[in-house]
């Protein structure tokens, strides 16, 4: 069980050299159609040979299929599994070694990218395993030249420095975090939005609504604009992911979602998320949870464990969504909001999956997940974990 003092002293410590270590950002193309500048990207990067990494559904589009015709030297992998083995990742980077690869683009959801970019960190660190990079700041290498062309709104990978994955050998999922895990460039293209189907269009909204809230909520790492790169991106999933989800050719909603999901990818590489996180990679690794739902059942359950030391956080939220607060309690009506919102997107309440053999061990994953680096409103222990599990399991 993690030490709260522990736990406070390192993520004070953390928040002092959060203020002057350099965080890299991706260079931003976006816009309907931006997606064909990506072999000149690579051109002009001297990159010939590029691994394009994605799955079985994005591998079979017109934007794989243009890439290859324009790029004949690259080598295509579309069998990225949902949540990332360590098993598969090891497989992608001995390819990428075999094909003689010299660049790398991440094409889909989070999951990836998030493969990509482990794949990206074996290459530079050969002597490695998946495993051994888990936690923070392992890597310390630069990564092959990266574009990453999220076909989602939601995991901000495009953006972030961190990679989840799963040891598929017991289950868990975890993070490898380092700012060389960033992309060089983030190719924000709304067209290839369109065609994602609706209720992963809801899943991924949601996981980028956590995003924002969470680091919002996390009081001691935000750097100059990142708070207001939050609340932007909170503002803009609450107005236009509804939209997106009642319409999958709303290109204004799916190109404003694109960007919220990118400012709280910024925002949360700096700030951090928190124990929403933690217990939906406990949900994911254990029963194969889809992120964003996860995220998305999970959230006001932990909202309501922070009160009341983040009714204040909560207030201000209110205040931004302009929310009617009967009543005066802002807080609470921030909230409700959540659990409105996932109701207008068909999102369950519980996900009905949990054996109670498995909540000691998960309460673990979560705790070691957190700890020492999540500065959250409230320190939960493993209890604490194992009691929100139980309510949402």
């Amino acid at each position: 069980m993690a030490n709260k003092l522990f736990c406070k002293i390192f993520q004070g410590v953390y928040a002092v050299v959060n203020q002057i270590i350099p965080h890299r950002q991706p260079v931003l193309v976006k816009g309907r159609g931006c997606s064909s500048l990506i072999p000149e990207l690579l051109s002009d990067h001297d990159v010939k040979r590029p691994m394009i990494v994605t799955g079985p559904r994005v591998g079979k589009s017109p934007l794989v299929a243009s890439l290859l015709e324009a790029m004949p030297q690259a080598y295509l992998f579309s069998e990225v599994l949902s949540d990332p083995p360590a098993s598969q990742i090891m497989k992608m980077a001995e390819l990428y070694k075999q094909h003689q690869c010299d660049g790398i683009v991440a094409i889909g959801g989070g999951s990836n990218m998030d493969a990509a970019k482990a794949m990206g960190a074996l290459i530079v660190r050969p002597n490695k395993t998946v495993q051994e990079l888990d936690g923070v700041l392992k890597v310390r290498r630069k990564l092959p030249f990266f574009v990453a062309v999220p076909t989602t709104a939601g995991t901000g990978s495009e953006c972030t420095i961190a990679a989840v994955v799963t040891d598929d050998t017991i289950g868990r999922k975890y993070a490898i975090a380092d700012f060389a895990l960033c992309p060089d460039v983030a190719v924000l293209d709304p067209d290839l939005t369109v065609t994602l189907p609706s209720a992963l269009t809801a899943y991924t909204g949601m996981d980028a609504l956590t995003h924002a809230v969470e680091c919002y909520l996390n009081k001691l790492y935000h750097i100059q604009d990142t708070k207001a790169l939050a609340l932007s991106a909170i503002r803009d999933i609450f107005t236009y992911l509804p939209r997106a989800y009642q319409d999958g050719n709303d290109i204004e909603a799916r190109e404003k979602m694109l960007q919220a999901s990118y400012n709280a990818g910024i925002a949360f590489t700096v700030a951090g998320v928190g124990y929403v996180h933690s217990i939906a990679h406990a949900f994911g690794g254990q029963y194969h949870i889809q992120h964003g739902l996860a995220n998305a059942v999970i959230l006001p359950h932990v909202l309501e464990a922070y009160r009341p030391k983040a009714d204040q956080a909560y207030a201000r939220l209110a205040d931004v969504l302009r929310l009617d607060c009967q009543g005066g309690d802002k807080a609470a009506a921030f909230i409700e909001a959540i659990r409105q919102l996932n109701k207008r997107l068909d999102i369950p309440e519980k996900f009905n999956v949990l054996e109670e053999s498995n909540v000691e061990k998960m309460a673990a994953w979560a705790d070691k997940d957190a700890h020492p680096l999540y500065p959250c409103p409230v320190f939960f222990k493993k209890e604490d974990f194992a009691r929100i599990m139980r309510i949402v399991g």
